[in-house]
C-alpha cells in the first residue's frame, strides 16, 4: 500500500497553489507559501509564522521562516562579495581606460543595483512568496515568461554561477599548496566538485546550519576587506596618491566599452536580489526585506570603492591589470608576515559566496517546480529537515557537469546579458502591476521613476553591446531562451508527462524522504 505522505496528485500540483491568491486581469491565480498583504489570508499567514519559528501543528509541511535580519544581510553581502574584488577587479579599469572613470562606474553599478533592489522590495512585500523574478513574471505576465526565466536560470545561470565560484575557490586553495608550480587541472576540478558536494550537503541538512555558515564566512570576508582598506588608507596617508591622481587620463570614448564595463561591475554586484528568492523563509518579511537591502547594498558599494582605492594606493593601474591575484599582490607589499591572510581571504570569500548561491538557487528550482514548471519531485521538501533537498541536489548535479570542462569564463558575459534581460522584465512587471493590481496593498511603494530608469538602463545594457561589439555569447543566450518553448508547450501548457514519471517520482520520494508541501505532518 502506498504511503499517502509520499504520494502526490499531479493535477493538484498544477491547479492548487495553496497559501495565497493573486488576481491577474480578473483571473484568480492561486500561489503557495504566503499571502498578499491586506487579503483575508494574511491573518492566516501570520498565524502560520510570518514572524518566524515553527509552523502550527495543523499547518501543512512547508519551508519554515528561519532567516532573520542578520542572516538576510549576510546572504546579500555574502553572495555579492565573491572572489572578484580580491582576485581580478581589472575588468572595469581595462574597459574604461582610466582610474577616475572606473571608480565612477563602480559607484554607478552600486547605485543601479540599489535602485533595482528597491523595486524588488516593493515586489517582495506585495507578493511575499519565494522565487523572485519567476513569481513576479507569473503574476504580471502569466506562465510562459515565468517558465522561460526558470528554464534559463535553473538549467544554465544558477549552476554556472555555482561552478564558477567553486572552481575559483579550489584554484586558489590548491595554489596555496602548490606555489612553486602550476596546480594540476584535475586537482582543481576534483576539489571544485567536492566543494559543491559539501555545500549541497550543508544546505540539504539544515537551513539553520546553512545560514550560520553564511554569517561566519560573510564576517570573515568583511574582516579581510577591512584589512585591505586600512592598509590602503595608511599608504594614502603616507603620500602614495600618484596613481589616483591620474584621474580621467586614458578614458574610453566608446559607449560599448562603457556598457561592457558595467557588465564587469554588475557581475561583481550580482546577488542584490537573492533575498527575494527566499522571502517565504524570511522572518518578518515586510520589515526585514527592506532593512536587509538598505543595509547590504550601500555596505557592498562602499567596500568595493574603498578596496579599489586601496589597491591604487599600492600599485599602478598597469600593475593592477597585470596581477593574477590583486589582493595577494597587495598583501605581499603591505602586510609583510601577515600576507598569508589574503589568499585565505579569497578562499573564505568564495566558499561563502558559493554557499549563498546554492541556498538561493535551490529555492528558485523549488518554486518553479511547485508552479508546474519543473518536474513535481523538485518541489518537495525533506519530511523532517524541511529543506528543499531535491531542488538543491538537482542544481548541484548540473553544476558538477559544468565543472568538467572548467573553462567557463565566457559564461560571465552570457550571464550578464541574460540577467539584465530578466531584471528589466521584473521592472516591466512592477509597472504592469501598478495598473493591473492598483488596489493591492503595498507595505513599501517605490517612486515610479525608479523602475522606469532601471528598465531604460537594462535595455541599454542589453542592446548597447550587441550594436557596438556583438559576441557569440549573446546569440547563444537568445537561442537558449527560445529553445525553452520546445519544452513549455508540451509539458507545461498541455500538461503532458513522460511515461513512467510517476514511478520515478515515487522512487526519489522514498530515496530522499521528501514530501509535497501540501501534505499534513504526521500526528
Amino acid at each position: 500500500m502506498e504511503n499517502p505522505a509520499f504520494v502526490s496528485d499531479g493535477d493538484a500540483q498544477v491547479t492548487q497553489r495553496g497559501g495565497h491568491e493573486v488576481v491577474r486581469g480578473g483571473e484568480s491565480v492561486r500561489g503557495r507559501g504566503s499571502s498578499l498583504p491586506g487579503t483575508e489570508s494574511q491573518a492566516e499567514g501570520k498565524s502560520a509564522g510570518l514572524e518566524g519559528g515553527k509552523p502550527a501543528p495543523n499547518d501543512p509541511i512547508n519551508l519554515e521562516r528561519r532567516v532573520g535580519l542578520l542572516s538576510g544581510v549576510a546572504l546579500i553581502v555574502g553572495t555579492m562579495i565573491g572572489s572578484g574584488i580580491f582576485v581580478s577587479p581589472k575588468g572595469l579599469l581595462q574597459r574604461t581606460g582610466s582610474v577616475a572613470l572606473s571608480l565612477i562606474v563602480w559607484g554607478a553599478c552600486g547605485c543601479l543595483s540599489l535602485l533595482g533592489a528597491l523595486c524588488y522590495v516593493e515586489l517582495g512585500c506585495m507578493i511575499p512568496s519565494s522565487g523572485a523574478e519567476h513569481t513576479y513574471y507569473q503574476t504580471a505576465f502569466g506562465h510562459l515568461p515565468a517558465f522561460l526565466f526558470a528554464w534559463v536560470s535553473i538549467i544554465i545561470l544558477k549552476p554556472a554561477m555555482l561552478a564558477i565560484i567553486c572552481l575559483s575557490f579550489s584554484k586558489y586553495l590548491v595554489e596555496a599548496f602548490a606555489s612553486e608550480c602550476e596546480p594540476p587541472l584535475m586537482a582543481i576540478q576534483l576539489l571544485g566538485a567536492l566543494t559543491i558536494v559539501i555545500i549541497t550537503f550543508i544546505n540539504s541538512y539544515s537551513v539553520t546550519l546553512a545560514t550560520k555558515v553564511q554569517n561566519v564566512f560573510t564576517a570573515a570576508k568583511l574582516l579581510a576587506i577591512l584589512i585591505i582598506v586600512v592598509g590602503g588608507m595608511v599608504k594614502l596617508a603616507q603620500g602614495n596618491t600618484q596613481y589616483l591622481a591620474t584621474g580621467f587620463k586614458g578614458s574610453t570614448n566608446s559607449l560599448g566599452d562603457v556598457a561592457t564595463a558595467f557588465y564587469s561591475g554588475l557581475w561583481a554586484y550580482d546577488g542584490w536580489n537573492n533575498l527575494n528568492y527566499v522571502t517565504e523563509e524570511l522572518k518578518k518579511p515586510y520589515t526585514n526585506l527592506p532593512r536587509a537591502i538598505i543595509i547590504g547594498l550601500p555596505l557592498v558599494t562602499i567596500c568595493y570603492l574603498l578596496v579599489n582605492v586601496s589597491y591604487l594606493a599600492v600599485m599602478s593601474p598597469d600593475e593592477l591589470l597585470a596581477s593574477e591575484t590583486v589582493a595577494v599582490t597587495f598583501g605581499n607589499r603591505v602586510l609583510g608576515w601577515a600576507a598569508f591572510l589574503m589568499p585565505l581571504a579569497v578562499t573564505l570569500s568564495t566558499f561563502g559566496a558559493a554557499n549563498g548561491t546554492a541556498f538561493t538557487s535551490g529555492r528558485l528550482c523549488f518554486v518553479a517546480a511547485r508552479e508546474g514548471h519543473m518536474v513535481d519531485v523538485l518541489s518537495y521538501v525533506h519530511a523532517k529537515k524541511l529543506t528543499p533537498s531535491p531542488a538543491l541536489l538537482f542544481n548541484a548535479t548540473i553544476a558538477l557537469l559544468m565543472v568538467i570542462p572548467s573553462d567557463i569564463g565566457s559564461l560571465i558575459d552570457f550571464f550578464s546579458f541574460t540577467a539584465w534581460i530578466f531584471y528589466g522584465g521584473a521592472m516591466a512587471a512592477l509597472l504592469v502591476m501598478r495598473h493591473t493590481m492598483k488596489e493591492a496593498p503595498r507595505p513599501y511603494k517605490v517612486p515610479i521613476f525608479i523602475p522606469i530608469v532601471v528598465l531604460i538602463i537594462s535595455v541599454y545594457l542589453v542592446v548597447g553591446p550587441i550594436i557596438d561589439s556583438p559576441q557569440i555569447e549573446y546569440l547563444y543566450a537568445s537561442l537558449f531562451i527560445i529553445a525553452g518553448l520546445i519544452f513549455y508547450f508540451p509539458f507545461v501548457y498541455m500538461k503532458k508527462s513522460l511515461p513512467g514519471m510517476g514511478h520515478v517520482t515515487t522512487f526519489f520520494q522514498l530515496l530522499l524522504q521528501v514530501v509535497p508541501t501540501d501534505v499534513m505532518p504526521d500526528a
